[in-house]
């Protein structure tokens, strides 16, 4: 009996050549507020990949930061009509209150 798993997973399908420029082009077409925000997280975020598979001749990281940024990207209309519907954290409790610090 061996301990080896029957079957592996399928590896996701790698991103289109040039997926990375097309999410810059979102980022820049989003709002400038948030624009300002994202653009220098997605440079980092490509620098520390591209390093990264450099480094291991793996394109992994480099397809894994495009993944993860194309869901921050198609969840930001979700999140945006979250916030502005005002959520409700009526069951909340406060951290204050939750520590002991509020006295």
């Amino acid at each position: 009996m061996s301990a080896q798993p029957d079957h592996l997973p399928a590896a996701p399908a790698a991103p289109a050549p040039r997926a990375a420029a097309r999410l810059l082009a979102r980022i820049h077409a989003e709002p400038p507020e948030r624009a300002a925000r994202w653009l220098p997280a997605f440079e980092r975020d490509w620098a520390k990949a591209l390093d990264d598979s450099r480094q291991t001749y793996d394109l992994s990281p480099l397809h894994h930061m495009v993944r993860t940024w194309r869901v921050r990207l198609d969840s930001a209309p979700v999140v945006d009509a979250f916030v502005a519907t005002g959520p409700d954290d009526e069951d909340g409790i406060d951290l204050a209150e939750l520590t002991g610090t509020d006295r």
